[in-house]
Parts: C-alpha cells; sequence; structure tokens
C-alpha cells in the first residue's frame, strides 16, 4: 500500500514579517504494491478498483462517477471527457494522462502524483486535493472553484487561466511554475508560497493574495494590477 509522508520540506523562510514563516506542503510518498493489469472493460459508476494497472488506456467518454481508486496506477490513458464525478482516488499515481473536458468535480484526491498531465478543460471544482503533487506537464483552464487544497505542490508545471474561484488553500508551493492569468476572486489563501513561480499573471483577485508569500521580484510584477485594485493611478 502507499505511504504517506510524514513531514514536508520544512518551512521556508521569508516574507511572512510578524506572521513568521510560510508553512511547507507535506508531500505524499506513492510507494504502490505489485499490481494486476486493469481486466479491459468500461469503468461503472460507483465501481471499486483496487492495486489495478490501467496502462495506456482508452478511458475516454466512459462513467467512473463515485468509483474508488485505492493504489492504482494510471500510465499513458487517454481521458478526454470522462466522467469522474465524485469518485475517490487514493494512494495512486497518475503518470501521463492526456484529454479535454474531464469531469473530476466534487471529487477526492489523497496521497496522489499526478505527473506530466497534457490536460485541458478539467472540472474539479468542489473537489477535495490533500497531499497531492502535480509535476510536468501543462493543464489549460483548471477549474478549481470552490475546491480545498491542503498540502499540495505544483512542481515544474504550466497552468494557463486556472480557475480558484472561492477556493481554499493551506500550505500550498508552487515550484519552477508557470501560472498564467490565474483566478483568485473570492478565494481564500494561508501558507501559499508563490515564489517559485517564475512567470506569474493574475487576472482576478490580485486582493486574495493575503495569506501568500510572493518575492521582491514579483511584487514589482504586481504593482501595477495591486495599484489598480487599490485605486491607485500610476502616470509617468
Amino acid at each position: 500500500m502507499a505511504r504517506r509522508a510524514a513531514g514536508g520540506p520544512g518551512a521556508a523562510s521569508g516574507g511572512g514579517g510578524s506572521r513568521g514563516p510560510v508553512k511547507g506542503a507535506r508531500r505524499p510518498e506513492v510507494r504502490l504494491p505489485p499490481l494486476e493489469p486493469f481486466g479491459g472493460g468500461e469503468l461503472e459508476p460507483d465501481g471499486d478498483y483496487d492495486g489495478l494497472e490501467f496502462r495506456e488506456v482508452d478511458l475516454a467518454g466512459q462513467d467512473g462517477g463515485g468509483a474508488r481508486f485505492m493504489d492504482c496506477a494510471l500510465t499513458g490513458c487517454a481521458v478526454d471527457e470522462t466522467r469522474l464525478h465524485k469518485a475517490r482516488i487514493l494512494d495512486s499515481s497518475l503518470t501521463g494522462l492526456r484529454g479535454v473536458g474531464t469531469d473530476l468535480a466534487e471529487a477526492t484526491l489523497r496521497d496522489v502524483e499526478l505527473v506530466d498531465a497534457r490536460l485541458g478543460g478539467v472540472q474539479l471544482h468542489g473537489a477535495v486535493l490533500e497531499r497531492v503533487v502535480v509535476r510536468g506537464g501543462k493543464i489549460d483552464y483548471l477549474n478549481l472553484r470552490t475546491a480545498r487544497l491542503k498540502d499540495v505542490v505544483f512542481e515544474s508545471c504550466v497552468l494557463v487561466e486556472p480557475d480558484l474561484g472561492g477556493a481554499v488553500l493551506e500550505r500550498v508551493e508552487f515550484v519552477d511554475c508557470v501560472l498564467k492569468e490565474a483566478d483568485l476572486t473570492a478565494a481564500v489563501l494561508k501558507d501559499v508560497d508563490l515564489r517559485g513561480v517564475v512567470e506569474l499573471g493574475i487576472a482576478r483577485g490580485v486582493d486574495r493574495l493575503a495569506g501568500a508569500v510572493i518575492s521582491p521580484a514579483q511584487l514589482m510584477d504586481l504593482a501595477l494590477v495591486l495599484a489598480g485594485e487599490m485605486g491607485i493611478r500610476v502616470e509617468g
């Protein structure tokens, strides 16, 4: 069975002033047992998948709503418009997933590694992500509205126009990431470390950055957006 990490890389120092250092995320340690190959067929709503390997399986358009995946590996699978609404993905590794319109609304991802994904329009609104690492790959138009993220790390990935409206983020780290045109409207941030974002763009909700730590260079990049939010006119 996959095991959870006891702790993260340690609290990072900087930018909190009297609030103290930002707390680092606890990362998962996914160690899978020997896996059985998935026997084929289609996913079933409320199905139970334990200790299985899905390798290069075409799951496009299938309905696994409410299903549970425990100690599983999904590698190179197509997930175009796959319905996994309210699914539970636990102690699992997801590598090289590709697809558009995957429905993971209100799903639970706990102790999960998502590696080198190529996804667009993923629906994760209302989802719960805990001890999750998203490493490499690119995700366009990620919908995380009203989701809850705790101990989540985005590492060496590109996120284009992620929607975090109304989401709650606690101990979330961005490491060597590109974050383009993010929407933070009504989001709540606590111990969110944005210093590792190499390209930071916030389209909406810059006023919700309380609870995050950014670098001095990022502050300069966001100066005009912050000024606009505060009603300050900047003229040459």
